[in-house]
């Protein structure tokens, strides 16, 4: 059993352990792979396709016969809750479209302009599990900024195959184009192009040690990127009235995704920290999951006593997490003392899973305390804004001094002297 620590006055860190950077180790690597891919192109992505994916194909994306039969190797159930979910979450996102503004004043106009970038790279991990969320989250808010168009890389299965449930998905949110690519070598191909695979703008999505290492390498260098996605991660803020059974289940939720994977309980209730203690041991054996949910139970896993629910708010605003459940009787005014986290889920009734699939808040998520200053996907990470300033003659005249001696302050007599030649002409 695990057994619940008392908190008494210890930092985040030291209650909670410290979140290590995940891309160091292969780092050296995945420069070679970049490099190479950069050099050497589709030979290069032949060769790692091969070596890591055992994918010895010559052609890279999708065919469209290859979108017929994934349709059709599905059940009408399936498609009608992905068409479902593709719903809630354009529901969700629709309310983030930013608009432009101008202001005139005096002669002067400002303004600023909200513009799609052109081409949105989207990875979608894959080989042994279907991620067909991963892209409804991307693409989704893509299409909405007004992303003209969409490309996805995701790993092939043993035979060479897209999963149906990824390709069904794609086709929902309109992705455009599809490539059998995995890891360190789509990122690469995206952020950089190929004979075949065409250079984005921005790549989003998650991945292992890798991708995210690909993903750091090439940020701000050829393209931009969303985040780096460290291991996923629950903390659960419970009162008495919280059920343990319930409180078990969404800690194990995040076990099962990787043996790095963190799952914390902060409670003021010794009785519930007890209970769901022992509904985790009952629970964990009986997951398809098991070796990996047990092993992160057992290096990761956390129960932690505070002496009020607001001293567990603090806790948990240090520790940043990417989900925070407030699993408790009056959630909502809880959450006005919440200041860090991904994604927030309410009430007794709110699994994160809920959030993972269907609710429409997107799932892409900061990760490793990052949550104190990134944010969830958004349609934001497909636009940008540009500025734009207009000067009548009269509005020049009228600010000229304040500009030629803000500029002289810091010894640029040019920036000055680009002010004087208008007003002296």
């Amino acid at each position: 059993m695990i057994e619940p620590v008392v908190y008494a006055n210890q930092t985040a860190e030291e209650l909670f352990g410290r979140r290590e950077e995940t891309t160091e180790s292969v780092e050296e690597k995945v420069r070679e792979i970049i490099a190479d891919v950069r050099k050497n192109g589709d030979a290069a992505l032949r060769k790692y396709s091969a070596l890591f994916d055992g994918y010895r194909g010559t052609a890279f994306e999708v065919t469209e016969e290859e979108f017929s039969e994934a349709f059709a190797a599905l059940k009408p159930s399936y498609i009608s809750v992905l068409n479902g979910a593709a719903a809630n979450i354009e529901k969700f996102h629709s309310m983030q479209i930013r608009y432009g503004f101008e202001t005139e004043t005096d002669g002067k106009i400002i303004g600023q302009k909200v513009t799609p970038i052109p081409r949105a790279g989207i990875y979608v991990p894959g080989g042994t599990a279907a991620y067909p969320s991963t892209v409804l989250m991307n693409a989704i808010p893509a299409k909405i900024a007004g992303v003209r168009e969409i490309i996805m890389a995701t790993p092939v299965k043993s035979d060479g195959k897209v999963r149906a449930e990824v390709l069904a998905a794609a086709r929902i949110c309109g992705v455009d184009r599809v490539f059998k690519l995995g890891g360190a070598q789509a990122i690469a191909a995206l952020a950089y192009g190929t004979e075949s695979v065409p250079k984005v703008d921005k790549i989003t999505g998650p991945g292992r040690d890798f991708v995210a290492a690909a993903k750091k390498l090439v940020s701000g260098v050829a393209c931009g990127i969303d985040m780096l996605a460290g291991p996923s991660e629950i903390l659960v803020i419970a009162d008495e009235g919280a059920d343990p059974e319930f409180v078990a289940a969404d800690l194990l939720s995040q076990a099962e995704h990787d043996i790095l994977a963190t799952a914390i309980l902060v409670t003021d209730s010794e009785n519930l920290a007890r209970n769901v203690s022992r509904k985790l041991e009952e629970r964990v054996g009986k997951l398809s999951r098991e070796s990996i949910a047990r092993a992160s139970l057992e290096k990761n896993c956390k129960i932690i006593l505070t002496r009020d629910l607001e001293t567990a708010v603090r806790l948990s605003d240090e520790y940043a997490p990417e989900h925070l459940e407030l699993c408790v009787e009056k959630p909502f005014g809880l959450l006005e003392k919440v200041g860090n986290a991904g994604s927030v889920f309410l009430g007794y009734f709110t699994p994160e899973a809920t959030g993972d699939y269907y609710a429409g808040s997107n799932h892409t998520l900061p990760t490793s305390g990052t949550a104190k200053f990134s944010s969830p996907l958004s349609v934001d990470d497909f636009v940008k804004t540009t500025q734009y300033v207009y000067y009548r003659k009269e509005a020049l005249e009228r600010e000229a001094e304040a500009i030629e001696e803000f500029a002289e302050s810091e010894g640029l007599t040019a920036h000055a002297e680009s002010v004087k030649a208008r007003i002296r002409r």
